[in-house]
């Protein structure tokens, strides 16, 4: 057991780094994670940092349904994130392709390739849930409840 287990803890809990991707969207969630950023919705308060590299990052945003043309680029990015991490699944695309669901470029709900930590319904969901996303997230960050904490500790 790490001796400075509560100070990691408190650092993932009050400050995490995230890194958002879209798999194939229509941009509507993206254009939502921006207002997050800025004074009106504050993500600052959370202590979020927006990265762009998912090799500094601890939370993954990903947004859209995941088309076969993203499906590698995402898995890449997911491997290239160091542990522990967490995964946040914004819109209904992910959850269920919405509208593209039919669509032979679409290859089934986010979570068919990488264990979803939170979900955050909406198309597309508002700052301030893609904000409660985020600190939920974090949230289980700091417990060990992500399911990547959760595969480590099996194994």
């Amino acid at each position: 057991m790490n001796p400075f287990g509560w100070l990691l803890a408190l650092s993932r809990r009050k400050s995490p780094w995230i890194y958002c991707t879209s798999a194939g969207s229509c941009n509507g969630c993206d254009i939502e994670v921006g207002p997050c950023m800025t004074p009106r919705y504050d993500a600052e308060q959370l202590g979020v940092l927006r990265q762009g590299s998912p090799k500094h990052a601890d939370i993954l945003l990903i947004t859209g349904p995941v088309t076969l043309r993203a499906r590698d680029a995402l898995l890449s990015i997911y491997a290239q994130m160091p542990g522990p991490k967490a995964v946040v699944a914004l819109g209904s695309c992910p959850a269920s392709g919405n509208v593209y669901a039919r669509s032979p470029t679409v290859d089934g709900p986010v979570s068919k390739f990488i264990a979803v930590d939170v979900w955050v319904p909406g198309c597309p969901p508002r700052p301030q849930q893609i904000l409660a996303g985020i600190a939920q997230a974090a949230d289980l960050l700091a417990r060990g409840q992500t399911a990547d904490q959760k595969r480590e500790a099996a194994s």
